[in-house]
């Protein structure tokens, strides 16, 4: 079994990469053509739906693999009690701070973009705390029965969830000898075949009843199955060494097999008619899941090659992006909404949405959240007494 003393360097900065991708990602929703979003920018780009489509497939599920990853870890040093304590407080304070006070904006915003209301923040508040509903296109989430959203935060309640369903899991590997000297002698083929099995399950069977992801936690099964695998499958990675070598002989051709395997995704979703050959509906979900699970072997594979090491910005980055994740959608959604007041272009003005994302997100962090005692645990940080130099956290804990 792994040593759970073991510092595992590329787990903590892969977690930092994921959330940069994200803030990333959801800048580009404001910039890509026919898909919608909180608040759409006039310049909006067909090209940029290829990239952000390879994204796509594999961003949600490495979040969650590195969060089920990082979970062995402090599973295995608190205990269940322990571990499950802070991992609710941690995700659930953070929740609801976030949907009273961060969230908001964002809300009225889209709400104002799509003419549902008349400017004044405080008094779409006035009705927003009410918790009544709202017009079914006003913001997301307004359609429901309180008209109150979580937007890009519902990570959080999806990843409480597979908190407490992962502690019966552990409980029970613990004692499963058979399991650990399975991992401790996995075989390649095993490593990139045996995940793919309950996707393909999840697809054929799931998919055609609860479709894609809803966001609102209840009757969500399909997403649920495939989050939590993906979960489950990071704690399993990390239970063992074996999988790590496999990854580390076969990174050069991961890396070339994860574009291979995304043209052919493309293939079968823009390129081939329905039915032109015999079962193709499974052959796209092969496709699918073979190509969201080889770009994530080929990412932790890089990962562990190049970013296991102690590098100088990490202790700093990995405490500070939590509050930069909670934070990053509102300022984006704001800025994207004022700056479209100016007819900046199409290159202007992208590029200061993303500055100003990132300067508010560091500033807000570095003057107002990080010395602050009563806003460190709104924002998932330990209170500044429990911790020294580098015993930082972050939304996902640290390897160790």
């Amino acid at each position: 079994m792994h040593s759970i003393t073991q510092r595992r360097h590329d787990i903590d900065a892969l977690r930092v990469l994921a959330f940069g991708l994200l803030i990333l990602y959801h800048l580009g929703m404001a910039y890509v053509a026919e898909w919608g979003w909180h608040v759409k920018s006039s310049y909006q780009s067909e090209p940029l739906q290829l990239v952000m489509l390879a994204v796509n497939q594999w961003r949600m599920p490495l979040l969650f693999l590195i969060s089920g990853a990082a979970s062995y870890f402090l599973f295995h040093k608190l205990g269940t009690g322990d571990y499950l304590l802070r991992r609710m407080k941690q995700l659930l304070i953070p929740l609801a701070f976030g949907m009273l006070v961060v969230v908001p904006p964002q809300a009225y915003y889209e709400a104002l973009s799509n003419g549902i209301i008349e400017p004044g923040y405080l008094s779409f508040l006035l009705k927003y705390f009410l918790f009544s509903p709202w017009p079914e296109n006003a913001f997301a989430g307004s359609g429901s029965e309180f008209g109150l959203t979580w937007n890009h935060l519902w990570y959080l309640p999806y990843l409480a969830c597979y908190t407490l369903a992962l502690i019966p899991l552990a409980l029970w590997f613990k004692h499963q000898r058979w399991l650990g000297r399975f991992m401790e002698n996995i075989k390649s083929w095993q490593l990139l075949i045996l995940p793919l099995v309950p996707m393909m399950v999840y697809g054929l069977v799931l998919f055609p009843r609860f479709g894609g992801i809803n966001y609102a936690v209840v009757d969500d099964w399909y997403t649920h199955a495939r989050f939590f695998t993906y979960f489950f499958c990071g704690y399993l990675l990390v239970s063992s060494n074996a999988p790590w070598e496999i990854l580390a002989r076969l990174r050069s051709r991961l890396v070339i097999a994860a574009p291979l395997t995304f043209a052919l995704y493309l293939l079968f979703d823009r390129v081939l008619p329905d039915s032109s050959m015999p079962a193709q509906k499974i052959l796209l979900f092969i496709v699918i899941y073979t190509n969201r699970w080889v770009w994530l072997l080929a990412v932790l594979a890089c990962a562990y090659q190049f970013l296991n090491k102690q590098f100088r910005w990490l202790p700093y980055a990995t405490e500070a992006v939590y509050p930069w994740y909670i934070l990053h959608q509102t300022i984006t959604v704001i800025a994207v909404y004022q700056l479209g007041q100016l007819a900046l272009g199409p290159i202007l003005e992208p590029l200061l949405v993303l500055l100003i994302t990132i300067f508010g997100c560091w500033a807000s962090y570095e003057f107002i959240i990080r010395r602050n005692p009563v806003l460190r645990p709104l924002f998932g940080l330990k209170p500044i007494s429990n911790i020294g130099p580098i015993e930082v956290e972050a939304p996902i804990p640290r390897s160790s």
